[in-house]
């Protein structure tokens, strides 16, 4: 499976950097590949991985967007055709939205014919690198109507090392997820807990 990541910020990077690890072919898609802001990512993962967001595109099976949810409409129209393709939306609509839809998500499934889901949105990158709390992994959630988006969200979830994926549910639970990923950002933040605290699903 080949990936392509747009958006080479602390998430992207850490997903990156994970799923290397665990022998996927990761590819980043840049507007400029090798600007100041990629060269830190660069040197840990290789200078070769970095392209345009075209061509890592047209190479990759799955692409995962990690980028201000505001300039959506500007990457998806250089990436060309991407039918058939696995979106995962691992955007945060906070302060700024890709106008008029209410998420990523919502602006991928309305205007390109891909698998879209979301994931990798409620937690920080902190927590991608090192998803362990005392010797358990902690949870990712994930939503959307693509079945097969799902599934690869889950099987790229496992591989960084969480215990599970859970199914949000369909696109109509997306926003939900999102102010879940904004309950993490006040405790974390907001509320001045620190950002090394995560959520993990339990049963009796």
């Amino acid at each position: 499976m080949t990936i392509t990541i747009i958006g080479s910020g602390n998430v992207g990077g850490a997903l990156a950097q994970q799923w290397i690890k665990k022998g996927y072919n990761v590819l980043i898609g840049s507007q400029f590949p090798l600007s100041e802001k990629n060269i830190k990512l660069a040197t840990q993962i290789g200078e070769d991985r970095f392209t345009t967001v075209a061509n890592a595109v047209k190479q990759s099976e799955v692409i995962l967007i990690a980028t201000p949810p505001e300039v959506i409409g500007e990457i998806a129209g250089s990436w060309g055709d991407v039918s058939g393709k696995i979106i995962i939306d691992a955007t945060n609509s906070i302060g700024k939205k890709p106008d008029p839809y209410p998420t990523v998500y919502h602006y991928l499934s309305d205007t390109c014919n891909a698998e879209v889901v979301k994931a990798f949105n409620t937690t920080g990158y902190e927590n991608i690198l090192d998803p362990f709390y005392n010797g358990e992994p902690i949870d990712m959630l994930m939503a959307g109507d693509s079945e097969k988006a799902k599934k690869t969200a889950e099987e790229l979830a496992l591989a960084c090392g969480f215990g599970k994926c859970y199914d949000f549910g369909k696109g109509d639970k997306v926003e939900l997820l999102e102010k879940f990923a904004l309950s993490w950002i006040n405790l974390a933040i907001i509320q001045g807990m620190g950002r090394d605290i995560a959520f993990r699903i339990v049963k009796r």
